[in-house]
């Protein structure tokens, strides 16, 4: 039997699960519409899609790495309150994905969503725990790192609400640059660095730094003729804030973060060099829903 767009557009709103799910089970049921509501149920899609409008901001993050330390992989998934991040079954789905994150042969959010994971896929396996939980929850982001000649040493904070991995390249083993490594990756945790290094900036970045910061002063009453000195003066001291490399040590506030790799390099008798850097905080950028919890219960409970 052909299927129609009147069709998938019936199902849609008859269960509001995915139009490309909708597609799939009526080609799957040969179009029988009630057979297709109760297959996206049995999926657990039609219950997914009905709380994927609810914000989800808590969750977990979890780093893997390859055992030769080469490989590394960081994935966060959302949850809406923080009691579900504690569950058993969604903390084995985090480390199963942080697992499949080092795998290779996928490039994009999408690409992850689709790999095979038991059964079925990523997707699949949300959607069942879904519709298991009760709770909306989403893969928000997952990335892998292999770079040539770089080791990654990782850091969990606060079980698991902030994730660091630093790759640094080095001829180093790992066991010699593992304290090093995670005292980097500890400062990046605290201090939420944006950049390694100048050289890493983006020029738009530092375009649109220029401009607020020459407004403010503007704002100030500043002379124009000195505006300029003054902004990059202030540039630099921001960009010390936010470059990795410039930061204060946290661990030793009489040097920076590059001074401290410079030291341990000629400690170990080996070049240090930060290759990599990447944090995941949990629900960092998105906006969160306060609700009143007695209202909530009650919605529930209607």
């Amino acid at each position: 039997m052909a299927i129609t767009a009147a069709m998938v557009k019936e199902l849609r709103e008859r269960t509001g699960a995915g139009m490309m799910d909708c597609k799939n089970v009526l080609i799957e049921t040969d179009g029988d519409i009630e057979r297709s509501i109760e297959l996206l149920r049995e999926k657990g899609l039609a219950k997914a899609a009905k709380k994927a409008g609810r914000i989800a901001t808590e969750g977990l993050v979890r780093i893997k790495f390859s055992p030769d330390y080469k490989v590394a992989g960081i994935v966060e998934v959302n949850s809406e309150t923080d009691f579900v991040a504690k569950n058993e079954e969604f903390i084995g789905f985090v480390e199963s994905l942080s697992e499949l994150s080092l795998e290779p042969g996928w490039n994009s959010l999408e690409d992850f969503l689709g790999m095979k994971l038991g059964e079925g896929t990523v997707k699949d396996r949300l959607n069942s725990l879904i519709a298991t939980i009760g709770e909306n929850m989403n893969v928000r982001r997952v990335q892998r790192t292999e770079i040539p000649g770089a080791l990654n040493v990782g850091y969990i904070h606060g079980g698991g609400k902030i994730g660091v991995i630093i790759g640094l390249e080095t001829e180093a083993p790992y066991d010699d640059i593992f304290v090093t490594g995670k005292d980097i990756a500890m400062q990046v945790a605290s201090m939420n660095p944006r950049f390694i290094d100048e050289s890493g900036v983006d020029p738009e970045y530092i375009e649109s730094e220029k401009k607020i910061l020459i407004q403010q002063a503007l704002n100030e009453g500043k002379p124009a003729e000195i505006v300029e000195k003054m902004v990059v003066g202030r540039l630099k001291k921001e960009l010390k804030e936010t470059c990795l490399l410039e930061q204060k040590f946290v661990k030793n506030a009489d040097m920076t973060v590059r001074q401290y790799i410079e030291e341990a390099g000629k400690a170990l008798g080996k070049s240090l060099k930060i290759a990599a850097m990447i944090r995941y905080e949990v629900g960092e950028g998105l906006e969160k829903k306060e609700e009143n919890f007695a209202e909530e219960v009650a919605k529930q409970m209607g």
